[in-house]
């Protein structure tokens, strides 16, 4: 395998309905400005829309990729080998590992829309950072794409 090719990728995009918040935000914008006049109610929608675009298309842009020896969660990129077990979170102890189990030290790339995570070890005893918690649609082949960090 090529050392660019991901062994892993994944885009954490927002569902589908959270789109529908792009079209009240134009509205509302719109409405704002409604008594300026229609040219300035039409721009006012317009540019909310716009803008409610980018942020949702934003925040829905963090992808988690396992590329050659480093493990790329969002603007961080972590060398595997300062990395330790991969475990995949169900559910429940997703809600767990993001509440009442959190460590403020953690990196998280938290998205609340996805129900799954996985949680990773950091063993570089200079970094003070705990784990890592990233959100994640499919933990097991997450996990098992960070397994080669245990086994080596």
């Amino acid at each position: 395998m090529h050392p660019n090719t991901p062994q892993y990728a994944e885009r954490l995009t927002a569902p589908r309905s959270w789109w529908a918040l792009v079209a009240i935000v134009g509205l509302t914008s719109g409405l704002i400005v409604m008594p300026l006049g229609l040219l300035a109610m039409l721009i006012g929608l317009v540019v909310g829309a716009a803008a409610g675009a980018a942020g949702l298309s934003t925040y829905g842009s963090a992808q988690i990729r396992v590329v050659g020896d480093a493990l790329i969660a969002g603007d961080a990129r972590i060398p595997l080998s300062a990395l330790g077990a991969a475990e995949p979170l169900d559910a429940e102890e997703t809600v767990a590992w993001r509440s009442h189990k959190a460590d403020p030290r953690a990196f998280m790339l938290l998205r609340s829309y996805i129900p799954t995570a996985v949680r990773v070890e950091v063993t570089d005893p200079a970094d003070p950072t705990p784990y890592l918690y990233l959100s994640t649609r499919d933990p097991e082949r997450l996990a098992a794409a960070l397994s080669p960090v245990r086994e080596g």
